[in-house]
């Protein structure tokens, strides 16, 4: 991938429904300036929210962003797909109270930025690990290592019959089309009928989500570690984040999107203190 920054040639659309409302919901990509950043509009006329972590306002079922009354819902799998690709300027209007699900994966998200990617004159500013970090909270870690790239390492260890799984990664586009992206949403079928008694998840679907019922999986799976991928697809969404493409290690351990809000945040802190004293 050239080190030049990239946004799109051409306005790029999605419409379905939201994972947890129901409701319906779209997103519109445009192109966007070099330099601008990922900001998103929420409504025809609502507040511009860039992509940061200062704006991160709830993360029980997934990364929320908002400004005042106004959030939106889901935007790690979209994120995900817009750092992984290579778009780093892109403006983000959103109609509704979440990003459409789809198919529950990233994968429709990222082909579309592929085939649309355009790079611009102005070289990328990516958002380096000078240093190593590490976050923690119970048994979860995120640490943040220097390195010459953007990688990521991620482990994790749910009930049965999911278990523990590995999954690391050089985060480039061809390959996170091919191994990454695909990987859907999951939950555990006790989980969803909860939820559902609850009003909550009432977007979700087979056709959406990758359930486990006691004996496996209710769908057949992309690969049989598609669990722990597509955490590793979550970690990339929530470190797009930090404001620009990352440069270095992560390394995350049973980690969530309220662990990876956390370490966003502190890895912004830490790289403006790092760059005072520096």
């Amino acid at each position: 991938m050239s080190e030049r920054q990239h946004t799109l040639r051409d306005v790029v659309e999605f419409n379905g429904v939201g994972l947890h409302t129901g409701a319906a919901a779209s997103v519109r990509v445009r192109p966007a300036s070099p330099n601008a950043g990922l900001t998103f509009r929420l409504g025809a006329d609502g507040p511009l929210v860039p992509a940061r972590a200062e704006y991160v306002v709830d993360t029980r079922r997934a990364t929320v962003i908002g400004a005042g009354e106004r959030t939106l819902s889901t935007v790690e799998h979209l994120l995900s797909a817009l750092i992984a690709t290579g778009v780093d300027n892109a403006l983000i209007e959103a109609e509704g109270p979440e990003v459409p699900v789809l198919d529950g994966s990233a994968e429709p998200f990222a082909a579309a930025f592929r085939d649309a990617l355009l790079e611009q004159a102005v070289e990328r500013r990516p958002f380096v690990i000078e240093r190593p970090v590490a976050f923690g909270e119970g048994e979860a870690r995120v640490i943040a290592l220097p390195a010459d790239d953007f990688r990521v390492t991620v482990c994790v260890d749910f009930e049965p019959p999911v278990g523990a799984q590995f999954f690391a990664a050089t985060v480039a586009a061809r390959s996170y089309l091919d191994e990454i992206a695909p990987a859907r949403t999951f939950g555990y079928l006790h989980e969803v009928e909860a939820l559902l008694a609850a009003g909550l998840a009432r977007g979700g679907s087979l056709d959406n989500a990758l359930v486990f019922a006691p004996d496996g999986p209710l769908t057949p799976l992309r690969w049989p570690n598609e669990v722990v991928r597509h955490k590793a697809l979550d970690l990339i969404g929530d470190l797009a984040l930090l404001g620009a493409r990352p440069q270095g290690e992560f390394i995350a351990i049973k980690s969530g999107h309220r662990l990876h809000a956390a370490a966003t945040r502190g890895l912004r802190v830490n790289a403006r203190s790092f760059a005072a004293l520096g």
